[in-house]
């Protein structure tokens, strides 16, 4: 029996479904953290006392940062789930740009995004 070299379309489209609702909730999220760092009407350091204001404004700023890495990590991570719904359009999906060899369903369903085996990915190291 010859091995498996991509995906058939039904399994596709299953991967197909499973990004998209990724992509959903990903897009949902970045949107809560994008509304969070623009929230003007929130507490701000014009309602404390002087005492507290430099510690405010100093913990505004290190929550505006975290804010900002979240927003960037989960755009990184949008790219990386559109980038695989190309991938399916393509009928590239699944296949290790490593090694050549199909990616499990397993590390699929559990990463949809991956590129490697994790074979192709100790490769790297």
């Amino acid at each position: 029996m010859a091995e498996k070299v991509r995906y058939n379309d039904e399994e596709l489209e299953e991967f197909r479904q499973l990004i998209l609702s990724k992509l959903d909730i990903a897009q949902k999220e970045y949107d809560h953290l994008k509304n969070m760092l623009s929230n003007e009407t929130g507490n701000d350091v014009n309602d404390t006392s002087p005492t507290f204001k430099n510690f405010e404004e100093g913990a505004s700023t290190l929550s505006k940062e975290l804010l900002s890495q979240q927003m960037q990590r989960q755009l990184n991570f949008i790219s990386h789930l559109k980038n695989a719904l190309i991938r399916i359009e393509n009928k590239t999906y699944g296949i290790c740009r490593i090694t050549g060899k199909l990616i499990p369903k397993e590390r699929l369903r559990a990463v949809p995004h991956a590129t490697t085996t994790v074979e192709g990915k100790m490769m790297q190291k």
